[in-house]
This record gives C-alpha cells, sequence and structure tokens, in this order.
C-alpha cells in the first residue's frame, strides 16, 4: 500500500491503490477497519446534523455576548454615577506629565494656554474638562498654528485629551501656560 500524505488520508474520497476510501482514517466521518465496526449512513447524518447544530449555536451565543448596546459608553475609569465629579485639584501637573510622553518633541512649545477646568457635557455626561492651546514644532523644524485640545477628567483624574476640542471649548478663556513652553525631554 502506497503511503499517502496527511491531508489525502484525512477525509478526502480518493482511493489509493484499488481500495475505497473506508479503508483509510477519516477525521471526519467514518472508520470502519481502523475502529473496527461499519458506521451507518445514519450516523453520519446524524453527527452532521449535530455538528451543524453546535456551530449554530455557538454563533448565536457570540452574537449575544458581542451585541451593541449604544446607551452604554466605552470608558477606560469606570466612575461613580457621573452627576457629581470631583474637581481635579492637580491638574496641571497631570497635563504635564501626560503631554510630556504624548507629544513627539515636547520641547519648543510656543502659545501655551490653559483654561482652568469647568463642568461641560462630553460623551453624555458631566465632567470637569480643561481647554489647552498650544503650537508644537513640526520635525521640519517649523511651528504649526495653535491648535485647541479638552483634557477631560472623571473622578478627578486626567481620563483622556479630545483632539478637535472646538465645541467643547467654545467661549473658554484662557491664562498662560508656562510651564508648557518649559518641558523637556
Amino acid at each position: 500500500m502506497p503511503l499517502l500524505p496527511q491531508w489525502l488520508r484525512a477525509g478526502a474520497a480518493v482511493t489509493a491503490g484499488g481500495r475505497t476510501p473506508r479503508d483509510e482514517f477519516h477525521f471526519a466521518g467514518s472508520c470502519s477497519r481502523v475502529c473496527g465496526r461499519q458506521t451507518t449512513e445514519d450516523e453520519l447524518r446524524l453527527g452532521i446534523w449535530a455538528k451543524s447544530v453546535a456551530i449554530l449555536l455557538l454563533g448565536a451565543a457570540l452574537a449575544a455576548c458581542a451585541g451593541s448596546d449604544d446607551s452604554r459608553n466605552i470608558s477606560y475609569t469606570d466612575d461613580r454615577s457621573g452627576a457629581n465629579q470631583p474637581y481635579p485639584n492637580d491638574y496641571r501637573p497631570q497635563l504635564l506629565a501626560f503631554l510630556k510622553t504624548y507629544l513627539n518633541n515636547p520641547v519648543g512649545v510656543r502659545d501655551a494656554g490653559i483654561a482652568d477646568p469647568v463642568q461641560r457635557t462630553v460623551g453624555g455626561r458631566l465632567r470637569y474638562v480643561s481647554c489647552l492651546r498650544f503650537s508644537t514644532r513640526d520635525s521640519d523644524g517649523n511651528y504649526r498654528d495653535a491648535r485647541e485640545r479638552a483634557a477631560v477628567y472623571v473622578d478627578g483624574r486626567l481620563d483622556h485629551v479630545v483632539e478637535k476640542a472646538g465645541e467643547i471649548c467654545a467661549g473658554s478663556s484662557y491664562a498662560a501656560f508656562p510651564e508648557l513652553e518649559k518641558l523637556t525631554r
């Protein structure tokens, strides 16, 4: 009997040396001489049916787990009810530590300004937001125009920064932020 590759033996309906496919070992079906008994067609149909039902049930279970609920917001920090957020007393040091790692080149920031945190609605929840504006240096040494960003605080800690903060920071009053202009690597 010639040796057949594994992929050819595993469920292939090819005869080898005049033998029927039932003479070979099959992963997904009947095994006659390997298992020591004949497998009937009804048993094969039942096995295929059971596998199909199991796959459908698994798909339904996964779909139920992955269902989307638009009323839930994704947040990295799970906060209290959200109604009574504490004021972020150390918002400046938190922002400086974040921006030192966030900016590609924290050296040479110009026109830095910051607004004191005020409560604004972000993502449907009331949060403290501190708006900041600054200009960074490009890789070629030129400065970009100053852009506004909004730092959002949850439970008194910096949660995330919104890059396009036009609506969130509308009407903010900025004060100088010299600590940001003095950042080093």
